[in-house]
């Protein structure tokens, strides 16, 4: 299963009166698609992640934005809830199978976790995360892209999609175009991490993936490659 990356965000003086607020600010940063502009469903989640939700709504076709859906999950304020938005953005992604690479809009799954939701979860997790998708978005597959600094060198098997995908980047002008997809992917992050600090009272943000020690340096190492 391919690893998935993340970002988390922790910001001052969040508590049960600046939640909603800020949680506003949040979505308002999102880099959504240019194609589906709009937020796709929002889940209250009560305690943690084993109890049912609270409310669900499907927004599709209504062309929600921030300010609509913090309205919506106002109705619902509790410290010990997790407030869940569905969303796309546009991402670089290359098919191995055509060898073709395609500008579409991609899962992005947004979350303000109240600061007693899943025994206090915000401390360690943030009170915003965002689940940004496959890592190899940002870090290219394996370690074919700034390989010193990967935490997952690529390794060579017998797979035949692998074997074409090795023959297709061994062509300068193919790896140097999966370099540049990869890097606009991971302009795209920084800049949102950015737009996220100035509409926030941010006290840290952090950038982790499933497969990479520090991924936040992995992705400083691919974009200083030219």
């Amino acid at each position: 299963m391919a690893n998935r990356a993340y970002l988390r965000v922790w910001t001052r003086d969040f508590s049960q009166t600046t939640l909603i607020a800020q949680f506003a600010r949040f979505l308002t940063t999102a880099p959504l698609s240019a194609s589906e502009n709009a937020f796709k469903e929002l889940v209250v989640q009560p305690i943690d992640a084993t109890e049912l939700s609270l409310a669900e709504w499907d927004l599709k076709d209504l062309g929600y934005g921030a300010a609509e859906v913090a309205a919506l999950a106002a109705q619902h304020i509790d410290l010990d809830s997790a407030y869940i938005v569905s969303a796309k953005w546009d991402l670089w992604s290359f098919d191995v199978e055509t060898l073709k690479w395609m500008n579409k809009p991609e899962p992005l799954t947004l979350t303000c976790h109240g600061p007693e939701y899943d025994g206090g979860l915000a401390a360690s997790e943030g009170h915003f995360t965002a689940d940004l998708g496959f890592e190899h978005f940002f870090t290219g597959h394996g370690g074919l892209l700034a390989p010193g600094a990967a935490s997952n060198p690529f390794e060579s098997s017998d797979h035949p999609l692998e074997h074409t995908f090795r023959q297709w980047m061994s062509v300068p002008a193919n790896l140097k175009e999966y370099h540049a997809k990869t890097r606009a992917n991971i302009q795209q992050l920084f800049g949102w991490v950015e737009a996220i600090e100035q509409a926030l009272p941010v006290e840290r943000s952090e950038l982790w993936s499933e497969g990479e020690e520090n991924f936040e340096a992995r992705l400083d190492a691919i974009l200083a490659k030219r």
